[in-house]
């Protein structure tokens, strides 16, 4: 089986939508939630979900794939490389927003990132133990401070009002996530609700953020990360949602190494995306500006930071 593809970029009038997918395949039928448990008190629908991407991460592992280290020497990558990579990511998008939901569609876009601090409100559902909460919210709290610390931006957990929110759920929590969705993000059709509670398990996790009207500043967003992945694939998603919620929006087959790649040969941020991340919150790069106008500075920025060093 292949590993499932990064996160694909959509955006229009305002919103920007990253998904976590296996590669298309036939249409599958999302079915209602039941009420049926598994001996342990979990749903059935919950455990197999967890069964399933225990063999995921297992597979990918096997493979030598989803990589913790950052990238190395056998990763090299010059100013020119990196360069090329953030206007991919960063000024393309690959779904674009129709009446009916995301459509995959190779558009151009626009700089988008935040202006406002970022304010992280990390939820969980019930059915998240209180030794998993602790990990994972003492590992948000670390990743968010080595982002702010990264793009100079304040990044942080904040419950007292909260701008991005990130769920951790199960399958069930998930299908009940409507009303806190168009809470959220009320500027979401019921196709884009929709693609979130009825998420199939061909997607592993997203992330959607939203700027006021048709503008380039992001102002909300909110992702979705599942309950039942294992350990490394859960981290995995939490990186990548965040990260892109942030302004890296699409993927790219060249990025070495990046997480912004569909070989899944990186779990966790790399030295590259650093830079691209850098790069996106230098303020010589303001939100909106096309790619025929942040091309010089991507240019200058890259030759900068790297100054020929591979």
């Amino acid at each position: 089986m292949k590993p499932f593809t990064p996160l694909a970029a959509l955006a229009l009038a305002g919103l920007t939508a990253c998904i976590s997918t296996t590669p298309p395949g036939p249409t599958r039928q999302v079915t209602p939630a039941v009420n049926v448990t598994a001996p342990n008190g979990v749903s059935a629908a919950s455990a197999a979900a967890a069964a399933h991407y225990g063999r995921v991460q297992a597979q990918l592992l096997s493979q030598g794939l989803l990589r913790t280290d950052g990238g190395g020497p056998d990763t090299p990558f010059t100013d020119r490389m990196l360069a090329e990579n953030f206007i991919r990511i960063a000024l393309f998008d690959e779904y674009t927003r129709t009446a009916g939901g995301p459509v995959q569609r190779v558009t151009e876009s626009r700089i988008r990132k935040w202006a406002a601090p970022v304010r992280v409100g990390l939820r969980f559902g019930a059915s998240v133990p209180p030794d998993r909460r602790a990990a994972d919210t003492a590992r948000v709290a670390s990743f968010l401070s080595r982002l702010s610390s990264i793009t100079g931006h304040p990044i942080a957990l904040d419950d007292r009002a909260p701008n991005f929110f990130v769920q951790i759920v199960s399958e069930d929590e998930r299908r009940a996530l409507g009303p806190q969705i168009r809470a959220a993000l009320p500027g979401l059709s019921a196709p884009e609700v929709a693609a979130i509670t009825d998420m199939p398990r061909s997607t592993y996790c997203l992330v959607y953020a939203m700027s006021a009207g048709d503008g380039a500043t992001y102002t909300r967003a909110f992702a979705v990360i599942r309950a039942e992945h294992p350990d490394l694939l859960r981290l995995s998603c939490l990186h990548e949602e965040i990260t892109q919620g942030l302004g890296l929006a699409n993927d790219s087959p060249s990025a070495r190494p990046s997480i912004f790649n569909d070989d899944e040969e990186f779990a966790l941020l790399t030295r590259q995306d650093e830079l691209m991340l850098k790069m996106l919150y230098n303020p010589a790069l303001r939100p909106g500006m096309t790619q025929t106008e942040a091309r010089p500075i991507v240019e200058s920025l890259a030759t900068r930071l790297l100054g020929g060093e591979t």
